[in-house]
């Protein structure tokens, strides 16, 4: 019977595709091997040879994916068509073998689990280190302990340096902070191409802050926060003649680092913030859900009986199956579907984080409560209300040193706003962050996730290796807002860096990327909410879960928490997982993989981005619920106004949490600018030029500062001015230059009355300038009227001669029209600047008392003034 009229060759090759009796002799002895399971010797090794090295197929075997859908359509020979079988007996094996070595890999993760913990859980360092002070030993113990990282260790197969020697004791120490969100320490230093490892290479001094997995009874975020001043003192103490300990706080940590340093900033150099939350509130509608969770499940109470529960102690697993839930397709399918596919490379880099993300470790109840109520849900920190000790607050404003945030949009667990709207929050203007003498640095990743922030390789050897070579020029960056930019080209044709430029920006540019502070008033409910739930839990409901729990009663939560049992289940505790052991050693020794093209793999790819897209959809569809579930309960005007906190609508509270005005600016605020601007020598008069070179065109590279720091290294007078004195300096002239630049420069002669000083500082501008081959016209400008101020009296230039002398005509107060050489000029004056418009060309014209200068046509004209 032919239904499908073939030929007659072609329904011969189809009868004995479809008779397994009558196959080809080879093909039926290979059947008959598999299916008999009493010839365990010979024909065993046959079925394991044929699994292992399908090289033996029959061509026979083979049809073609439209000969399977359409028999009756056969375009080619049967040896030609029958591709799709080759590929699904290809697709059988390879898949077969994947599947066994993925569960030994996740037989490993739960084996390493287990290690770790019978190890005491220690930070996942790749670099030797030595315990420098630990805070267990503290008046009030903390599970906190400084290190110094001494070396790599061994099996990084890299050159130790000496343990008794730092690499440079002279420079600035690094102090790295890990977060303590519900993993351990150690994930900034967890390979070669990290925090730690480029800090290294660089020569800095690294030390490191880790931490334990119990908290000290009763410790507080307090006691933590003293800690944590009392290393970085002892940092200081170590390194006597180097700057101020430079501070890198990733995520949790960075806001921990924010608290020492707005508490103590005495004791803190620049601060390097990596997806560090400052500002919870902060998002943007439609994309960052996670903020809401807090006012859907009624405010802290929720933090508080989950202590009671663990007998005092936060379960940190909890944190981190919240932040599992934000990416469901990464976490039920992604993250394990691309060991699957890709389990021949990425066994070691999954066992590597896993390491570190399968490490739960425990907050105090004091802490987790703190961190819950204070800071995630009233958001006191960035509005100026956290009391971490009773005789004062923590005020942002209070900061000294530079402060570098980085961020990315890619980040869901801290956004950019999160991140970033602090800043408007604190300081209102840009105008203020000039006064207050600060200079914050922001820099924006387009795409990379919070943990790719400080874990990846290529954010590592790009954005902070440039953080860290920059971490000593932006303490001389003039007081302001600036943005730093990485260039994919080198900085110079030559080296092997990223150029790197910071650009001056405004509060505008960062309250552009929120929705506005209007749509935070509902968090402001929320926190009154939380407060109310929280006082009748603890009232009414804490003292009898706290009657009923117990250590043990703890334990066993904790032990059955989903994170933990998904890594016991498939580990050697679990004796249906030791057949794997013994059979992955098979699958590796005749490992085969099907090719790219293999239309099984496609289809298997294809599979795999739908369900992906599936949990996408849900997430969306979760996260745009919860959103309107959210502002539908505490957004509108009802709500608004029943719980009214009025603590967060007053301004700047007059218990010390105003910010005192600098030194500075109270010695400027007390002085006439004249007086100001002529103080001083040599050394200012080249700070006021690096300034005004830099701020030309409101953009500094880091061959600005190369120039000038190469210049100052060398100059005797500069060698002996303190570092702190150099800083207070920059600040100065930057007032003085932001208060009136043409005012600033004009004075420069008084600061210089030496000619040889004078010729010095005008070559050393045109070097600064110049310092990165590309002069624009705003520097340009700059350059010539700083040759006409400083070089006036060096040089011979042509006067205008007495009768030559024009006719000036008030015209009213602040107007003048002089006529002269039957052109007219028209005069713009106020009490010190006149600015002259002639022949579509602007000179500017200083005034004193008797003398008037004009820079024209690059010649330099004296004219008296009658």
């Amino acid at each position: 019977m032919n239904p499908f009229n073939m030929s007659e060759s072609m329904q011969k090759n189809f009868n004995s595709f479809m008779s397994p009796f009558n196959m080809s002799e080879s093909m039926q002895k290979n059947f008959n091997s598999f299916m008999s399971p009493f010839n365990m010797s010979e024909s065993m090794q046959k079925v394991l040879d044929s699994f292992i090295k399908p090289s033996d197929m029959q061509e026979s075997f083979k049809m073609t994916f439209n000969s399977f859908i359409n028999p009756a359509f056969i375009p080619t020979p049967l040896e030609k068509i029958s591709a799709i079988y080759e590929d699904g007996y290809d697709y059988m094996i390879d898949a077969a073998q994947r599947s066994t070595l993925f569960l030994d890999i996740l037989r490993k993760r739960g084996n390493g689990y287990l290690e770790h913990l019978h190890q005491g859980q220690p930070p996942v360092l790749v670099f030797d280190y030595e315990v420098i002070s630990d805070g267990r030993k503290r008046e009030k113990p903390v599970n906190y302990q400084l290190v110094r990282i001494v070396g790599f260790k061994p099996e990084a197969h890299i050159t130790t340096p000496p343990k008794d020697k730092p690499i440079a004791p002279n420079k600035r120490p690094i102090v790295v902070m890990d977060p303590r969100a519900g993993h351990g320490p150690g994930i900034g230093g967890s390979k070669m191409d990290s925090q730690i490892g480029v800090a290294m290479r660089a020569g800095y001094p690294v030390y490191f802050m880790m931490f334990f997995t119990e908290p000290m009874r009763g410790q507080t975020i307090a006691d933590v926060q003293q800690c944590q001043v009392h290393f970085l003192e002892e940092v200081f103490r170590l390194h006597p003649n180097a700057p101020k300990p430079a501070i890198i706080g990733n995520c949790q940590a960075g806001w921990a680092a924010s608290l020492v340093a707005a508490d103590r900033p005495d004791v803190t150099g620049p601060l390097v913030l990596n997806g560090s939350p400052l500002s919870y509130w902060g998002g943007v509608k439609g994309g960052h859900p996670m903020r809401y969770r807090g006012g859907l499940f009624g405010g802290s109470w929720l933090s508080s009986l989950s202590s009671d529960l663990g007998n005092g102690k936060f379960d940190g697993a909890q944190l981190v199956e919240g932040f599992e839930g934000l990416n469901p397709a990464n976490t039920l399918w992604s993250k394990l579907y691309n060991v699957y596919s890709k389990v021949d490379t990425e066994e070691q880099r999954f066992l590597d984080f896993e390491k570190w993300w399968g490490g739960f470790f425990l907050l105090s109840r004091e802490e987790i409560h703190f961190i819950v109520s204070h800071l995630f849900i009233s958001d006191k920190l960035q509005q100026g209300f956290l009391k971490l000790h009773e005789d004062r607050y923590i005020n942002l404003k209070n900061f000294k040193s530079p402060i570098l945030v980085f961020a990315s949009k890619g980040d869901n667990i801290t956004p950019p706003q999160q991140a970033l709207n602090w800043i408007p929050r604190v300081y209102k203007t840009t105008e203020e962050i000039k006064k207050f003498g600060q200079v914050i640095i922001y820099m924006l990743h387009d795409d990379v996730g919070h943990l790719g922030i400080f874990v990846s390789s290529k954010v590592n050897q790009k954005e902070h290796k440039e953080i860290i070579g920059c971490v000593e020029a932006i303490e001389f960056l003039s007081p302001g807002l600036y943005e730093m930019v990485i260039q994919e080209a080198p900085s110079q044709p030559w080296l092997q860096d990223h150029g790197v430029k910071f650009i001056e920006r405004d509060i505008k540019d960062i309250t552009d990327m929120d929705d506005g502070e209007e749509e935070e008033e509902a968090f402001q409910s929320v926190s009154s909410i939380s407060s109310f739930n929280d006082k009748m839990y603890q009232d009414f409901l804490s003292p009898w879960v706290r009657m009923f729990s117990s250590e043990f009663s703890a334990e066993i939560i904790r032990q059955m928490h989903p994170l933990r049992v998904e890594r016991y289940i498939y580990s050697d505790m679990n004796p249906m997982m030791r057949p794997i052991k013994s059979l992955v050693n098979i699958v590796k020794a005749g490992r085969f993989q099907a090719k790219k093209d293999n239309a099984f793999t496609k289809m298997e790819k294809h599979i795999s981005d739908m369900i992906v897209d599936t949990l996408d959809l849900y997430r969306e569809t979760r996260d745009n619920l919860l959103e309107t579930m959210f502002y539908s309960m505490y957004g509108n005007n009802w709500s608004k106004s029943l719980f009214f906190n009025p603590e967060s609508q007053s301004e700047e509270r007059d218990l010390a949490i105003k910010k005192k005005k600098t030194e500075l600016f109270e010695e400027i605020q007390t002085q006439f600018w004249h007086t100001a601007m002529k103080k001083g020598g040599f050394e200012e008069a080249i700070i006021r030029i690096i300034v005004a070179v830099t701020k030309a065109d409101s953009i500094m590279g880091m061959s600005h500062y190369g120039a000038a720091e190469a210049y100052i290294r060398t100059d005797e007078r500069f060698k002996k001015i303190k570092f702190e004195k150099l800083k207070n300096m920059i600040r100065e002239q930057s007032a003085i230059m932001e208060k009136d630049k043409e005012l600033a420069l004009a004075t420069l002669a008084d600061l210089l009355p030496d000619k040889e000083d004078r010729i010095t500082a005008v070559e050393f501008a045109n070097a600064i300038a110049n310092a990165d081959d590309n002069l624009n016209p705003k520097e340009i400008s700059v350059l010539k009227t700083i040759e006409t101020v400083l070089l006036k009296d060096v040089f011979s230039f042509p006067s205008v001669k007495k009768d030559e002398e024009p006719v000036v005509d008030n015209k009213d107060d602040n107007t003048v029209s002089v006529k002269k050489d039957e052109q007219t000029v028209v005069v713009k004056k106020d009490d010190n600047t006149v600015n002259v418009k002639k022949d579509e060309q602007t000179v500017v014209v200083k005034k004193n008392d008797k003398a008037v200068s004009v820079n024209k046509d690059e010649n330099l004209a004296s004219v008296k003034k009658k």
